[in-house]
């Protein structure tokens, strides 16, 4: 797949996730080497803050969590890692693998119906991991 056709499928997965689920204010999907494959909203270069989620330093530390996580989980001989849910005092973030070499981590608001967030973003997930496959 061409990687220019591969961007804008990615793009429009996180863009479709973000209109079918109230409540979700960002997404980005990381490879397992912590390296941002695309986000939405897309980042501003100009006002890196206006969407702090598409930082490169955000990407990195969705990986090493999803990263963590699936270690501690292998090493407690828990089985494979479905999701990774850490809730905060303003919102919820949410990652799950996409593939073998990818996780979709998206951040939620907190009052968020989450039963439909986690059916969404496993979809969303599973739909990234066939794009990059």
């Amino acid at each position: 797949m061409a990687q220019e056709y591969r961007d804008k499928k990615l793009e429009s997965t996180l863009k479709t996730l973000h209109v079918a689920v109230e409540g979700v204010t960002a997404s980005v999907v990381v490879n397992v080497d912590g390296l941002l494959v695309a986000a939405f909203p897309p980042g501003d270069e100009e006002n890196p803050h206006e969407n702090p989620t598409s930082s490169p330093q955000v990407a990195a530390m969705s990986a090493t969590l999803i990263g963590l996580a699936d270690r501690t989980l292998k090493r407690l001989a828990q089985g494979e890692l479905e999701r990774l849910l850490i809730e905060a005092e303003e919102g919820t973030m949410v990652v799950y693998p996409a593939g073998d070499r990818a996780s979709l981590a998206v951040l939620v608001q907190k009052d968020a119906h989450l039963a439909h967030v986690l059916f969404a973003v496993r979809k969303a997930a599973g739909d990234v991991a066939a794009i990059l496959d």
